[in-house]
């Protein structure tokens, strides 16, 4: 929930809360470039500063951006960021209607385990519905556990890491009250929704403790 946030620290602070940063991002920029041609059309789900449409702006060089956020405060600062780009920006939740497209790449970056599970499902059948053929939807996302023993290691782990790469108490606890608004799915069940949404392809891509990203593809036909 990007409101939550402060538009300004948000980028420094992922640094330290994401341990895996580099990966986690890098695996979805990487994902985008092997599918895309020159001059895709890109859409930015919970767009928050555009730090992952950044990154895949330059490896990409997109003839279209779009980013839909609810908050005027990220936008803005996406904007700013993106400026290079001329992005086209959208003050909306993910609840409400997508632009229509159609987007050879929808990508999202820890926004949509905000939502409510049946939301969720809606929300990637919209995305479908939005994508060219052969386009892809990347999600790099929060996941719950399969199980509580798995959850308490990902907690566990996560927090630890956050510590060493120097988050401070008061960081960590930022974070522990915006987690509460979490509602994070298990990976398996959100990779079976896409399957039963007939994407192709579906797969985790990258996973570290809770942080995973996951793909998948609109048929060509």
């Amino acid at each position: 929930m990007s409101s939550i946030w402060n538009a300004g620290t948000y980028d420094a602070e992922r640094r330290r809360l994401v341990p895996c940063f580099d990966l986690f991002y890098g695996s979805a920029v990487e994902l985008v470039a092997r599918t895309v041609t020159p001059e895709a059309r890109l859409l930015d789900l919970g767009a928050g500063t555009g730090l992952l449409s950044g990154l895949v702006a330059e490896r990409v060089k997109p003839k279209l951006l779009h980013l839909l956020d609810a908050s005027t405060e990220m936008l803005a600062q996406a904007q700013s960021r993106l400026e290079y780009w001329n992005p086209v920006a959208t003050l909306r939740s993910l609840t409400d209607p997508l632009p229509g497209g159609p987007f050879d790449a929808v990508i999202s970056a820890l926004a949509i385990h905000h939502l409510h599970d049946d939301e969720k499902r809606d929300l990637f059948s919209r995305v479908r519905a939005v994508l060219a053929p052969g386009g892809i939807f990347v999600n790099a996302e929060q996941i719950l556990g399969p199980t509580s023993w798995h959850q308490q290691l990902y907690e566990a782990m996560h927090l630890e890491a956050a510590r060493a790469l120097g988050s401070s108490p008061e960081e960590i606890e930022g974070a522990n009250q915006r987690m509460k608004y979490d509602r994070c799915t298990p990976l398996a069940k959100q990779l079976k929704w896409l399957e039963e949404l007939d994407y192709e392809r579906a797969g985790c891509f990258f996973q570290w403790s809770r942080f995973a990203v996951y793909a998948a593809w609109k048929p060509q036909g």
